[in-house]
């Protein structure tokens, strides 16, 4: 199976649009792992993330960890039991490494191995600044895919992406090129920001079969409604991701209570704007 029917299934199994960022921040976590976060930080943040995961696969087709968080922790090793958990347990979830990779060819080919062999994601965001041959060794996995950064939901994203090249937004010229150059085998995916839903809908003009990854919705601000409207395709086309608005949804005993009914009332708004 390519990495779109992949998605597809995600979407069609778990009847949901929704993925679940993993950014486990101990300063923000819950105070019945507090003790354990101040005792073995390794053993709370996967204590915390497999519990999260557990509140809230019913709702999600897909689990995002950003490996920034694990790493500063050194909590590497954690990650790498999470993805197999997560291929043990959510077989029909899709894995998504976010680390926003960009390097020359033959660096990349390591970061590739690192996402796909190591951490056995479906798929990872990389940047498109160093070109094609900085891609190509991610696109050798023919099975796996990438999320190539386009419109990004951050205010700095203005600083390049909005720039003309040579008649139109650098971003919209990214998204032509994943559409017609890099998508192949039906691998390519664009990561476009929530806070912007006119954006979402020029990337959904310009490369109207990819999946969007689409953050900013919940803690960063993003409009749902007009997101999803802008971002849908015929298949659904979307992984509208949340990470904070579920991760820390309450402080106390009942985080994962909490955390589910978040989740679930995001997967339903999804819904009933694409229904």
């Amino acid at each position: 199976m390519n990495f779109l029917g992949r998605l597809q299934h995600a979407w069609q199994h778990q009847r949901s649009m929704l993925c679940v960022g993993l950014d486990p921040d101990l300063t923000k976590f819950p105070r019945p792992l507090q003790a354990l976060a101040a005792r073995d930080p390794l053993a709370a943040i996967e204590r915390f993330c497999l519990g999260i995961m557990e509140a809230t696969a019913a709702y999600a087709c897909a689990f995002k960890p950003q490996i920034a968080y694990f790493a500063s922790s050194r909590a590497e090793s954690v990650l790498e039991r999470l993805a197999q958990a997560c291929r043990d347990h959510y077989p029909h979830h899709v894995w998504i490494l976010d680390a926003k990779r960009g390097d020359i060819g033959s660096t990349a080919e390591h970061y590739a191995k690192e996402a796909f062999d190591r951490y056995l994601a479906d798929a990872v965001t990389v940047s498109p600044y160093m070109g094609t041959d900085s891609l190509s060794p991610y696109l050798s996995y023919e099975s796996r895919g990438i999320f190539v950064l386009c419109r990004t939901s951050n205010p700095g994203g203005d600083d390049f992406q909005m720039r003309p090249s040579p008649q139109q937004p650098l971003y919209v010229e990214v998204a032509q090129q994943a559409a017609q150059r890099w998508n192949h085998h039906q691998q390519v995916g664009l990561v476009v920001g929530a806070t912007y839903p006119r954006e979402v809908e020029a990337v959904r003009h310009a490369a109207p079969d990819l999946p969007l990854l689409i953050p900013g919705i919940g803690a960063q601000g993003g409009d749902l409604v007009a997101t999803v409207k802008a971002g849908r395709n015929a298949n659904g086309g979307m992984l509208i991701n949340s990470s904070r608005a579920i991760l820390y949804a309450s402080a106390g005993d009942d985080w994962q209570v909490r955390a589910a009914a978040i989740a679930k009332i995001t997967r339903d708004d999804i819904n009933a704007v694409n229904a």
